[in-house]
C-alpha cells in the first residue's frame, strides 16, 4: 500500500478580485462547506481560510490526486454550492487561475499559522499587495 505525505498550500481569489466574501460570516459559512466537500471526496484539507477576496489551503495530497484535480473539485462545487444558496448579491466565481506551492513538513505549523492569521493579516494588507510581495521574494514572475 502506497504511504504519500505530500503538503500544497493553495491560494486562489474570487473572479476579479472582488470581494464578494464580505462578512466574518459568509467566509466561515464557505470555508466550513469547502472542508465538509473536502471530507466527503477524500480530499485531506488540513486547514482553511482566507479573506473577501480569495482563498488560502493547506492539503495533503493523496496517491492518486493532483493538485489541479482537487483546486477544481474545491473550486467548482463551492462557487455551485454559494450561486445555488444565492449567498452572494451577484453570481460568484472564482478566478480560473490559482497558486499552489509545496511546502515541506518542518513547515507545516508556520503555514497553518499564516492561514489561520488571514482576518488579522488583511487588515494591513491586501491580498494584491500580499501577492505581489511574495511573488517577488521568490522570484516568480505573477500572473
Amino acid at each position: 500500500m502506497p504511504f504519500t505525505k505530500v503538503y500544497i498550500h493553495c491560494v486562489w481569489s474570487t473572479k476579479n478580485r472582488f470581494p464578494f466574501l464580505n462578512s466574518i460570516e459568509l467566509r466561515k459559512e464557505v470555508w466550513h462547506h469547502i472542508q465538509e466537500n473536502a471530507l466527503k471526496k477524500e480530499i485531506y484539507l488540513d486547514f482553511i481560510s482566507g479573506y473577501s477576496d480569495h482563498c488560502h489551503c493547506l492539503i495533503s495530497l493523496g496517491n492518486d490526486q493532483t493538485i489541479q484535480k482537487i483546486i477544481q473539485l474545491l473550486k467548482g462545487e463551492s462557487s455551485y454550492w454559494i450561486n445555488k444558496n444565492k449567498l452572494t448579491k451577484e453570481r460568484f466565481e472564482w478566478q480560473d487561475e490559482y497558486f499552489a506551492v509545496s511546502v515541506s513538513e518542518s513547515m507545516v505549523d508556520k503555514v497553518r499559522d499564516y492561514i489561520k492569521n488571514q482576518e488579522e493579516h488583511h487588515k494591513k494588507k491586501t491580498f494584491q499587495e500580499e501577492y505581489e510581495e511574495f511573488m517577488i521574494k521568490f522570484g516568480f514572475k505573477y500572473l
